[in-house]
């Protein structure tokens, strides 16, 4: 039995392998402290660390009973320039480089977008490759990065700033202020400075990287300063934005690939501004499993289950041990990991018969299934967070403030794959879901976090050596950062307002070029320009049949009605969906109220499904050229 003032530490040995357990004595808490287990949700102390260690030795004792021949995952190191280059790929920015750099006008209109600071990213990393391809000698073209940001404006290839830090670089085309797209400009930091925000609030409207390098550079030290060795967790809140708050799962595909590559420049922009070391790590690709449960990639594994389930996109495995019976009532239960001969055979038995419906789950009992959720997520081949952005979430505890370490993670969970994403998401709820139980579990937001934060960080490939010298560091930072992800998990699958307007805005300067090049072809074409009048006739009947301040709003697919809806100042998205369900025609009366949804589709946005709060007439105005459908969110 430890007393309060002797704390077990965990010292990792080459030759077996595994944890062993020394008392360390030497640590004296101060006068009068003790440590309550059962404490507040939200406090940190050291003693909690005992369940991490716990966990890692079990997870350690589990990997050497398992004979099973493993391959190490092998991650590359990135050579000189290799890194900055990649990162360009996947920022949808090769063409700023190589033998297409001399045909950059189709990253243009993404450019014209960027903040101040989202800028000076991608200069920095387009400077690091240009550098390294003068070194190397490249045959191709290599330009200048000042050249990087400039746009063509005559045949000859004459060319002017387009980000700038000029006056006009919020102005439209005809030279008007744009006032519904602020992005991180001297507009955005008055607007920063005269936004009521508390302390609390997220603010979603200007960019992350914006907000750090004003506080930055600000006299508010106070603000700058604070926070970063507090344990408790503030009661973060998103203000009401009357346009509608974007989720994730709420845009279409086209536009969720621009929020992919915002994402990854705002997330580099905020880590440089911070200080914080950011490389994304790359995997050699490995021989992995074609078939089964564990050790199965995402990818593989939803590929499979979806030949039984249509749609699913969670593993069918994953939701199945969720579910289980009582789970997350069981006292202490995630704390229990199974590594006895029994519990092996349990799991090759389920890998045998899951899939036929055979396997018996009234014989597994609470503690296997929690052993069988933590092995699933170790298993994989690839961490949950994915090897590229593993080190990225490590990594958000080196940041300052607690709003900006649950800033960037919100911008990483934007940066991960589908299957990924959606499986944290279910993991995130279901242990949520035991933190509501604690009266009867015990298992509050610390225990949880500590027991699952060495399963989704301390990832196998990755090597014992990588272990054994980070892992002490790793400890407290790590379950920290679960802990973030667990109690703000709302928060983190939300799509910020600034990269939605981004996104608006790059949709809106490619229409005004295809209105362009239309333009051109009508001169070339009688067939396209007669083709162009006519559905520029079909686009447009609202001018001619509806009065001003009204849409337009029908239901495809659910009904033949259409309405007419008039715009007020407390009409909400909600409100229409409810006039809709109350003329009960067509298929409208045979779906439930949660299941549909109104839709704003076309102007300057892909698709975008409006939360029921959404102020219909703030949005008109952001968007007056969108149609508005009511629909189903699986139709």
């Amino acid at each position: 039995m430890l007393t309060k003032n002797c704390f077990l530490i965990y010292v990792y040995s080459r030759r077996s392998g595994q944890y062993t357990m020394n008392h360390d004595h030497s640590k004296k808490t101060p006068d009068g402290a003790s440590f309550d287990r059962s404490g507040s949700q939200d406090s940190l102390d050291e003693l909690f660390l005992d369940d991490y260690w716990k966990e890692l030795e079990n997870i350690h004792e589990t990997r050497g009973n398992n004979h099973e021949e493993r391959v190490a995952l092998v991650v590359k190191e990135p050579d000189e320039g290799e890194l900055e280059e990649e990162w360009l790929k996947e920022a949808g920015l090769s063409d700023l480089f190589g033998e297409s750099s001399g045909n950059s006008q189709e990253s243009v209109v993404f450019l014209s977008t960027l903040t101040r600071t989202q800028k000076a990213a991608v200069e920095k990393r387009v400077e690091t490759v240009t550098q390294t391809m003068r070194k190397k000698n490249k045959q191709h073209q290599i330009p200048d990065v000042r050249d990087i940001f400039r746009l063509q404006n005559d045949s000859k290839g004459k060319v002017s700033s387009c980000l700038s830090t000029s006056e006009n670089k919020n102005e439209t085309q005809d030279g008007t202020k744009d006032p519904k797209f602020r992005l991180g400009t001297d507009e955005q930091k008055s607007l920063l400075e005269d936004m009521p925000f508390l302390d609390t609030d997220i603010n979603l409207e200007i960019s992350f990287a914006e907000q750090a390098a004003n506080l930055k550079d600000s006299s508010v030290g106070k603000m700058w300063k604070g926070g970063g060795g507090d344990t408790l967790l503030p009661n973060f809140r998103l203000p009401k934005d009357k346009t509608g708050t974007t989720k994730i799962g709420d845009l279409a595909p086209q536009d969720m690939k621009k929020v992919y590559s915002l994402a990854l420049i705002e997330l580099t922009a905020l880590y440089d501004i911070l200080g914080t070391e950011f490389k994304q790590q790359k995997a050699v690709k490995i021989k992995t499993k074609d078939s089964g449960l564990f050790g199965v990639p995402l990818s593989v594994l939803l590929e499979q289950d979806q030949k039984k389930v249509p749609g699913t996109k969670i593993p069918l495995i994953f939701q199945k041990v969720n579910r289980h019976e009582q789970f997350s009532l069981l006292p202490t239960l995630l704390l229990v990991l199974s590594v006895s001969t029994a519990f092996q055979s349990l799991c090759q038995e389920l890998e045998a018969k899951f899939y036929e419906g055979t396997f018996n789950w009234e014989n597994v009992k609470q503690h296997d299934a929690a052993s069988l959720l933590k092995l699933f997520i170790r298993e994989l081949p690839q961490p949950l967070l994915t090897v590229e952005y593993l080190k990225a979430f490590q990594n958000v505890q080196n940041l300052p403030m607690k709003k900006q370490q649950l800033q960037a993670l919100n911008l990483l969970v934007l940066l991960l794959p589908e299957a990924n994403r959606d499986t944290l998401k279910a993991l995130l709820e279901f242990l949520q879901r035991v933190i509501d139980h604690r009266d009867k579990n015990k298992m509050t937001l610390n225990n949880v976090a500590m027991v699952m934060a060495p399963n989704l960080f301390t990832f196998h490939g990755f090597g014992s050596k990588a272990i054994e010298q980070n892992e002490f560091v790793m400890a407290a930072g790590t379950a920290n950062v679960m802990r973030f992800m667990i109690r703000y998990q709302k928060l983190l699958w939300t799509i910020p307002k600034f990269i939605v307007n981004q996104v608006r805005k790059q949709n809106a300067e490619s229409q005004k070029k295809e209105k362009k090049e239309k333009a051109m072809k009508k001169l070339l074409k009688k067939m396209a320009y007669d083709r162009e009048k006519h559905e520029k006739q079909e686009k447009t009947p609202n001018d001619a049949d509806v009065p001003q301040g009204v849409i337009r709003v029908q239901a495809l697919h659910l009904s033949k009605v259409s309405m007419a809806i008039q715009l007020t100042e407390e009409l909400k998205a909600g409100d229409i969906v409810a006039r809709f369900l109350s003329q009960k025609s067509g298929n409208l009366q045979t779906l439930k109220r949660e299941e549909v949804f109104l839709y704003e589709i076309g102007g300057n946005i892909g698709e975008r499904c409006l939360d029921d709060d959404t102020y219909m007439k703030d949005l008109y105005q952001l968007n007056p050229n969108a149609e508005w459908v009511i629909k189903s969110k699986q139709s």
